[in-house]
């Protein structure tokens, strides 16, 4: 497999007229995790609904029979043990029908935390699958991961929530109808078959609904781009010395009124329809009264009965809007369900054998073996017919200039792309044999765009080494001893509370002094402690380690490193070169080819591109007229 090979259970293309699913399939999925993440919740809410459905039908019967019982003692009948059943028995309906649904709504609540933290842990857990980089520079996945993220947790509770409000609705309208027949069999059925268009409409709405939402997905990414572009710290310099916060200000707006316009229209279209059925409703409720209260003028009807029928057309509407109304929800959010099916149920991006080779200690090397690389067929080659060695226990640096393909040859090294062409052994075994996360459990590396974590300055270098694959965390001395060996040891120890001092303002807090800010060198000196944290790892690999630091902490690094390399094999990437002139090996990148190979002095003696460069970074440091 190579990296143009895309994985079509996630990425989709970015269609108007994109089909989704609500098969029974995913219906069953998603009541399973609801079922996993709270049975008890779920059969509390499901007989709770089943009482909710009930207790409409008997407040109607009890009022029929108290309205009867009262036009009897009317005209002279007692009834009075009658009439006190019937009062009692409609205080507890009264109650119940206040208190039942107040239960309801916590157990739904709950049920929905419980879910959505599952199918959170669970998504990530797919997403962690993702052993490479490809589908994270793919926008089409990132608006999936997008509406799986909001589907997972609203979609299971969305569905038992429909699901009981089928039963529910079924148990009422079975009651009513049951009522209309015994009054009017003519009216029961007019009533039933007006529910038939509704239903239908709302499903296709629904649909409609779930492609407007995967429409719109990009403008949203967009403009929380911007929106978070406005409030960014590293931004808000730039932004106010360019006076550029209008201008992106004017583009988060245009995204906003682009997706509105998408959610105006589908709402107009809901209005027009959902007038329709509710003019249906009312020719169809407004006709079953003018007969009924004709009925009850020529004494075919009691005062119960036509409060009964009332009543009962009333029930039977509104159970059916309820149930189309729950149907139709579960149904939308059963459709963006599939795009969290894909997600968590993708194998793996990149090929990993059944049985992978367990990566050797390094001994002998790994070579470069004629690499071609590109990140997509629409992008030109990014290496072409590269072919090196990184021998064991040396130093090797890559040279060339921006874009020349030394940052993607090390994102091939830790595997998060594999060659189009040619293949990277390491001891003579090809990657593609290898497990990823094995692998780079013997790789430390500083990357050019390396991260600011909000999180602790221990544990900002603890990540280096977490807990996991049945290694213990990284104890507190490692962590002194990583800072020491990358030279932020003293900045920490400086910090309001040393190594626990948050490295944020980000998060609102009583203490002030809680989070601090740290320089882009003393973030880069972490970066590094991170890299050497990990131990008898056999690879470190220095992109740009020291390009945020000054000229003197720049050569102190360089020493611990040259210390801390001491017999290990590295490889370093830098645009100073004086940074990597004493690197065992020199191999210089133009245009994703390597066009020279040798020590520093074998270089300049050459006199090709890596001299050229190297007197263009030295003419700076002499006078003009020297």
């Amino acid at each position: 497999m190579t990296s143009e090979t895309t994985n079509p259970e996630i990425t989709a293309p970015m269609a108007a007229d994109v089909r989704m699913k609500a098969s029974p399939a995913a219906l069953a999925r998603a009541l399973g995790l609801a079922w996993q993440a709270g049975r008890w919740h779920v059969l509390a809410y499901a007989i709770l609904a089943l009482l909710e459905a009930a207790v409409p039908v008997a407040a109607a019967w009890l009022t029929k029979s108290a309205l009867d019982v009262i036009a009897h003692r009317a005209s002279g009948s007692s009834g009075s043990s009658a009439l006190v059943a019937a009062g009692a028995g409609l205080a507890v309906a009264g109650v119940a029908a206040i208190t039942l649904p107040h239960v309801s709504s916590y157990l739904r609540q709950e049920l929905q935390r419980r879910t959505g933290r599952l199918a959170q842990d669970r998504l990530f857990a797919g997403v962690e699958r993702l052993a490479g980089l490809a589908k994270f520079e793919d926008p089409a996945f990132l608006d999936r991961m997008s509406l799986a993220h909001t589907s997972g947790g609203a979609a299971p509770s969305a569905v038992v929530s429909g699901t009981l409000a089928v039963c529910r609705g079924f148990v009422t309208v079975l009651g009513f109808l049951g009522s209309l027949l015994v009054l009017s069999p003519l009216l029961a059925g007019a009533v039933l078959v007006a529910a038939l268009p509704a239903l239908a409409a709302e499903l296709r709405l629904s649909r409609q609904r779930a492609s407007m939402m995967w429409r719109i997905g990009p403008m949203e990414r967009r403009e929380l781009f911007y929106r978070q572009l406005l409030t960014s710290v590293r931004a808000a310099k730039e932004l106010r010395l360019f006076g550029a916060g209008r201008y992106f200000r004017s583009r988060m707006n245009a995204e906003r009124l682009a997706a509105d316009s998408e959610r105006r229209r589908l709402d107009r279209r809901e209005l027009s329809v959902e007038g329709g059925l509710g003019l249906l409703s009312g020719v169809i409720s407004g006709g079953g009264l003018i007969w009924a209260l004709f009925a009850a003028v020529e004494g075919r009807l009691t005062a119960g009965d036509i409060a009964l029928l009332a009543t009962s057309i009333v029930g039977v509407q509104s159970a059916l809007a309820g149930l189309v109304g729950e149907v139709t929800m579960a149904h939308q959010q059963l459709l963006n369900f599939d795009h969290y099916l894909t997600v968590t149920g993708a194998g793996p991006d990149l090929p990993v054998p059944a049985r992978p080779v367990v990566p050797p200690t390094l001994r002998y090397g790994i070579e470069f073996r004629d690499v071609w690389f590109r990140y997509s067929p629409e992008h030109p080659w990014s290496l072409r017919g590269v072919s090196f060695t990184i021998p064991y226990g040396s130093a090797v640096a890559l040279v060339g200039r921006n874009g020349a393909g030394k940052s993607t040859l090390v994102k091939l090294l830790c595997r998060f792309y594999d060659p189009d062409r040619g293949a990277i052994l390491w001891d003579g075994v090809d990657l593609r044999d290898l497990d990823p996360a094995e692998l780079r459990d013997r790789i430390g590396a500083v990357f050019q765009d390396y991260m600011e974590y909000d999180l602790t300055a221990a544990e900002n270098i603890a990540i280096g080494d977490v807990a996991g694959r049945d290694k213990p965390a990284a104890s507190a001395a490692r962590i002194e001893a990583a800072a020491r060996k990358a030279g932020v040891h003293d900045a920490i120890s400086a910090l309001p509370r040393g190594y626990d001092t948050l490295l944020t303002r980000m998060f609102f807090g009583p203490d002030p002094e809680a989070g601090v800010v740290l320089s882009g060198g003393q973030w880069q000196r972490l970066a590094l402690a991170r890299a050497v944290l990990g131990e008898g790892r056999d690879l470190l690999v220095l992109d740009e380690p020291s390009s945020g630091l000054d000229a003197e902490a720049e050569h102190e690094i360089h020493n611990r490193l040259r210390e801390h390399r001491a017999g290990r094999t590295s490889l370093l990437i830098s645009h100073r070169l004086g940074a990597v002139r004493e690197a065992d090996v020199l191999v210089v990148l133009d245009d994703g080819q390597v066009v020279e190979q040798g020590s520093h002095d074998e270089l300049i003696t050459l006199d090709g591109l890596y001299r050229k460069l190297f007197d263009l970074q030295a003419q700076g440091y002499h006078p003009a007229d020297a």
